[in-house]
């Protein structure tokens, strides 16, 4: 038995499927932990949802900035990119989208001591404050409140946490965080206009996976961030977004042991 993290499918459905016979998945033993952007961009998001839904508990799988944009598009009736229109089609749409929508924003797993969320942790939020707020969203969406929530989730602001926050300014940082994150500003905001690789970018930002936590964080494993090539220079903070869907690498890391496995398109 062995526990895979796998990185940004994106409707890159045929590399996922070699990446698992690179492994040599077994659906009766393995587990596939998914960090978001199942959907989107590539040219099969149908399949990748359908194949992970179908999975059960086999799967864990937190939701991306690009499952939000999918699932608020397709509750707000508003027309898809032409890389979801098969997805709004199909006829199991509506049952894809609800299983889409109970998906966490984050996991962890006392076991391996780690913490996966799509694309970082904010650097004053603890370990139970990064799970006690993505459950605070998760009820969000699936309450009669999710569509007032997906009309207010667009904006960069506010760029600070405080506990004060309420409402869908609240919501919409916790998003953000959770979902949008690359960068922050020194004194800890968000910065999520800066989307280029750590090599390149102001002196008054700097990677959040960089900041000194109030309390010692365990493992985190993320993606979001294709510019990062899986470096973060960091054996505690794995990124697993190697930009498949713009022509690098599928990967998967083994929790077991901290091996890698790649797959090109």
């Amino acid at each position: 038995m062995a526990t895979y993290a796998i990185g940004d499918l994106q409707g890159c459905y045929d590399e996922l499927q070699r990446l698992l016979q690179k492994i040599k998945f077994n659906p009766d033993k393995d587990i596939l932990w998914f960090v978001g952007d199942l959907v989107n961009r590539g040219p099969k998001s149908l399949e990748c949802l359908r194949f992970v839904k179908s999975l059960g508990g086999g799967a864990v799988t937190v939701l991306g900035n690009h499952d939000l944009s999918c699932l608020a598009k397709w509750r707000l009736k508003q027309p898809p990119p032409i890389t979801l229109r098969k997805l709004f089609k199909a006829e199991d749409a509506a049952e894809l989208m609800c299983w889409l929508e109970k998906q966490p924003l984050a996991h962890y797993d006392i076991k391996f001591n780690t913490l996966m969320v799509h694309a970082g942790v904010p650097p004053k939020w603890t370990l139970s404050q990064t799970m006690l707020c993505a459950t605070e969203l998760s009820l969000t969406l699936q309450s009669k409140k999710k569509k007032k929530y997906y009309r207010h989730m667009y904006g960069n602001k506010p760029e600070i946490w405080s506990d004060k926050l309420k409402g869908y300014a609240r919501l919409r940082y916790i998003t953000n965080a959770l979902t949008r994150m690359r960068f922050c500003t020194l004194n800890g905001g968000l910065d999520l206009k800066t989307k280029s690789s750590p090599r390149h970018h102001s002196k008054k930002i700097k990677p959040w996976f960089m900041f000194e936590h109030p309390l010692p964080l365990p493992k985190i494993i993320f993606g979001h961030w294709a510019a990062l090539m899986g470096k973060t220079g960091s054996k505690r903070y794995i990124a697993v977004d190697t930009g498949c869907v713009w022509g690098n690498y599928l990967t998967a890391y083994r929790l077991d042991d901290g091996k890698y496995f790649q797959v090109s398109p």
